[in-house]
């Protein structure tokens, strides 16, 4: 292990210790998208650690993490979409004041972060819209610009309060076509594994399916504002977005008992040959699946979801901690990450 990466992984760790619960945003199920169901503040490192600068626009780079070969800044559709939404709060927060020129500042700015996902769309007659992330993920042995429910989801979240903000059809349209690639699997390069009941919507796309759970959530939150905004709109958006959320909640319910490890919770079901079949998730990673599944509960109330936060919560121990500390860097051994 080198001393770089060494130091890396020390912060890391520290940082996680000391990680608190997301603040979850609640009663969010009106027809008008207000806020993001996770409380996002516009401070690039609280976001994410990987946004290193910004473009002319105002649009974030990320760096790569620490065990891709060849580091390059990058835009990184997640992140960007997220940085969009906590700018969004910053207006919602804003926009009832006299001070004019901050309203138009940071609504300008989130319009920026829309037309970001507008400008950048590949268009598909088959696949409909969908963006590409193009950094290596060594981990899931991917090397190629690669497609992302949760990259799907955020560009939803980000163009629907677009259109409903400005009345902009183009917002509207390109919303529709980015609810395409839920409809499609891995294989015929879409962006979900399984099928029927066990259905999961993938974050990252490799050869076989990872099951990042957190992703896995996070995908079903676009569809969720989808189901919202196309309500008295659009009937066929409504019908198609609505089905694909109810089949995501299905296959998540069927997949929540699988990432139980009695005493703490998988980071992923991933399929890939020679991924270490015990990978736990980190602090801050359970507390946020933990705060996922109770916004899920406040929206589908489905006890499961209510039932899996409380106890992933009551993980939170001491000797859990140091036991999953352990299967963490054994599993980040295999993977070359150390």
């Amino acid at each position: 292990m080198s001393v770089k990466k060494k130091i890396f992984m020390l912060k890391k760790m520290y940082r996680d210790i000391g990680s608190g619960y997301p603040d979850i945003v609640m009663g969010q199920n009106t027809k008008t998208l207000n806020r993001y169901y996770i409380n996002f503040k516009p401070k690039p490192k609280t976001l994410n650690r990987l946004i290193s600068s910004f473009d002319k626009n105002g649009v974030p780079l990320n760096s790569a993490y620490i065990d891709v070969k060849h580091p390059k800044l990058h835009y990184y559709p997640i992140s960007i979409g997220q940085y969009g939404l906590a700018i969004f709060h910053s207006y919602l927060d804003n926009k009832e004041q006299e001070d004019k020129s901050f309203l138009h500042s940071s609504g300008q700015a989130f319009l920026r972060i829309a037309d970001w996902f507008k400008d950048t769309a590949i268009i598909d007659d088959k696949l409909g819209a969908y963006w590409l992330t193009d950094v290596d993920k060594p981990e899931f042995n991917v090397f190629k610009p690669w497609k992302s429910a949760f990259t799907q989801s955020r560009a939803l979240s980000i163009l629907l309060r677009a259109w409903q903000m400005t009345e902009d059809q183009k917002y509207l349209h390109l919303a529709i076509k980015a609810m395409e690639p839920y409809e499609y699997s891995i294989d015929a390069g879409g962006v979900r594994s399984g099928m029927l009941n066990d259905i999961i919507y993938e974050e990252y796309i490799a050869v076989k399916p990872t099951r990042i759970l957190d992703g896995a959530i996070f995908s079903l939150f676009g569809l969720y504002d989808a189901v919202r905004a196309f309500d008295g709109v659009d009937n066929n958006a409504f019908e198609k977005s609505k089905r694909l959320f109810d089949d995501g909640i299905n296959g998540l319910i069927h997949w929540l008992p699988k990432y139980d490890m009695g005493y703490w919770v998988y980071y992923n079901r991933c399929e890939i040959e020679g991924y270490p079949t015990n990978d736990p998730c980190t602090i801050g990673y359970l507390k946020l699946v933990t705060a996922q599944l109770e916004v899920l509960y406040e929206i589908t109330q489905i006890e499961e979801f209510n039932d899996y936060a409380l106890k992933y919560k009551s993980y939170l121990k001491p000797q859990n901690i140091i036991r999953m500390y352990i299967e963490k860097y054994k599993a980040l051994k295999k993977l070359n990450r150390l």
